[in-house]
């Protein structure tokens, strides 16, 4: 008898015939997950088994698999020989921590190898009657049982389990492309890159500072943000970008209530530059629709505009509560809300225009040369390897 993790997946079961590569691609992400965590992960029809993991870093191992996107749910489970006894004395034991106290249970049965000599039935109705003896505070509840004990009876051997860890869903990362987030240091830009990532997209991330008008402190919160992004999409590239220079020149010389709008538009521009440096296909930005007067549709209209590659805007139907409720979720809220300003939300006009027009934003544009200041900025960009899949 030994104690392993049974891994279920979500989406990929869909895949028909891609569904090998989708498999290996999520085994990739599971063993970036575990290091340095030693394990041996093996695949067998519809499941992924992870084997020889030391006994007291199993609840470790399982709350890491929990965060990579692919993964349905993790049951750590007792693995033994298809031999009845073997089975009926390793559901004794997978009870004996909870089964103290009065309690319900139901059992349950997949029988994938059609060999083995009892059915689904008779597995459920004699497990049923081994665990009422061995355990007189227990009895059944078909309809609303608190303990669910299951059996699986596979081609290698016969897993035991009453446990499920629900597991963050979605598709394994790397398996559709690659994508650039603008992430400022508040809520809702870590959440998009989450949501964006759990559809399979890898990230990188560019984040624009002010120095002097944003402190050192607003720097590391946005660090702080994409290392725990990165506990779900894995490893990711930081690009810093300083963005004084192009702030105060549209402060100085466009008009005041085009500034944030403008201030988009420049970024978006310097942040798909990046993006076709390392080999990233769209944007992600945490925008949604109204929250804030540059996210109207005009303006939303005028900062696409800036740019040729597609711009994905997950959180754009999303309430602020919503979003909020999803930070909260990932981890990422307690950080996002410490008082340290980013670019953003300095220089902000008094009165921001709230329908601008491509054409005159176009125009706007143009009263400086940004160019060089532009290549400045990309020049200049500190890029920071966020490793993958760092836990407390």
């Amino acid at each position: 008898m030994k104690k392993v993790l049974l891994v279920r997946y979500a989406e990929i079961h869909l895949k028909g015939l891609n569904r090998p590569y989708f498999e290996r691609m999520l085994v990739d992400r599971m063993r970036d997950a575990l290091q340095p965590i030693p394990a041996r992960i093996e695949r067998e029809q519809g499941r992924v088994f992870v084997y020889d993991v030391p006994e007291q870093q199993l609840a470790e191992a399982a709350r890491r698999l929990c965060t990579v996107f692919g993964i349905h749910s993790v049951s750590p489970a007792l693995c033994v020989e298809k031999d009845w006894e073997a089975i009926r004395q390793a559901a004794i034991s997978e009870l004996a921590d909870v089964a103290d106290k009065p309690s319900t249970f139901k059992c349950f049965a997949k029988r994938s190898d059609k060999r083995f000599t009892m059915t689904s039935e008779q597995i459920c109705r004699e497990l049923g009657h081994a665990l009422l003896e061995a355990y007189p505070n227990l009895s059944v509840d078909v309809h609303h049982p608190k303990i669910k004990v299951t059996v699986e009876v596979r081609q290698s051997s016969a897993f035991i389990f009453s446990k499920e860890l629900r597991g963050v869903g979605g598709m394994p990362v790397g398996t559709n492309g690659k994508a650039m987030l603008l992430i400022s240091g508040g809520i809702d830009s870590p959440v998009a890159g989450y949501m964006i990532a759990k559809r399979g997209v890898s990230l990188a991330a560019v984040h624009f500072y002010s120095y002097p008008y944003t402190s050192e402190r607003a720097r590391d919160k946005v660090v702080e943000l994409a290392k725990i992004v990165s506990r779900f999409a894995g490893e990711m590239d930081l690009y810093l970008v300083s963005f004084t220079e192009i702030q105060l020149a549209i402060y100085d010389q466009c008009p005041s209530s085009e500034t944030t709008v403008l201030m988009r538009r420049l970024m978006m521009k310097i942040a798909e530059r990046i993006a076709n440096n390392c080999g990233a296909q769209a944007l992600i930005t945490g925008e949604a629709i109204g929250q804030v007067a540059s996210q109207t549709m005009d303006s939303l209209a005028c900062t696409d505009d800036a740019v040729t590659i597609p711009v994905f805007r997950p959180l754009i139907g999303f309430d602020k509560e919503e979003i909020v409720e999803k930070a909260q979720q990932i981890g990422t809220f307690e950080t996002s809300i410490q008082p340290y300003e980013d670019c953003c939300t300095v220089f902000v006009p008094q009165h921001p225009v709230t329908r601008p027009k491509v054409d005159q934003l176009r125009a706007s544009e143009a009263l400086v040369d940004f160019e060089p200041m532009i290549q400045k900025a990309i020049d200049e960009a500190e890029c920071m390897k966020i490793s993958q899949f760092i836990f407390d």
